[in-house]
């Protein structure tokens, strides 16, 4: 593959959706969970959304449960939950796993561009990594992902350029998706 305009996924209702169709887009492909402290995540994802959309910009939502199970809905509660309690407009996906022998081929690959380099320092990122290195073990060489709220920032090239583990800074997250513009 040689970059995401390569990949086909799934929506919400099981139909199969190009990534080709946001060509010339820059997006944000995130890995969500509905009962994680990273979900409040979701407020400034939707204000960024919300400010940058008419600029090209996108945010694709993958929902997993491979973590902690913080996702255990359908694709239509986890969509309900999101809608109603953050107002989220951005396409939503169907829930995918991200680790393992089942993980999504999409995550292997933007991983693969961009591998995990820690939560960052700090006591909150430490617990964070001891707690996600315990969950992951069972996935071994293909734990691809640390935990939920990882988020990728694509050019309008479909080329991966950063990856934001859920403890980066959402402010952060939001300079660089506008230097991206």
């Amino acid at each position: 593959m040689s970059n995401v305009y390569d990949f086909t996924v799934k929506d919400r209702m099981g139909n199969d959706v190009s990534l080709k169709d946001y060509e010339g887009k820059v997006l944000l492909i995130v890995n969500t969970a509905t009962g994680c402290g990273f979900t409040p995540h979701y407020e400034p994802l939707e204000a960024m959304y919300a400010e940058f959309r008419d600029k090209g910009f996108e945010i694709l939502d993958f929902p997993c449960n491979q973590f902690a199970d913080q996702a255990p809905g359908s694709d239509d509660e986890i969509h309900e939950f999101c809608t109603l309690k953050f107002g989220t407009e951005f396409p939503q996906f169907a829930k995918i796993d991200v680790n393992g022998e089942t993980a999504d081929p999409l995550f292997a690959y933007l991983a693969s561009v961009k591998p995990f380099n820690g939560f960052g320092k700090g006591l909150k990122n430490a617990a964070l990594n001891k707690f996600a290195a315990a969950n992951n073990k069972k996935f071994g060489d293909r734990t691809y992902i640390g935990w939920n709220f990882t988020k990728f920032l694509v050019d309008r090239e479909g080329n991966v350029i950063d990856r934001f583990e859920p403890t980066f800074d959402m402010d952060e997250v939001k300079a660089k998706v506008a230097a991206a513009l």
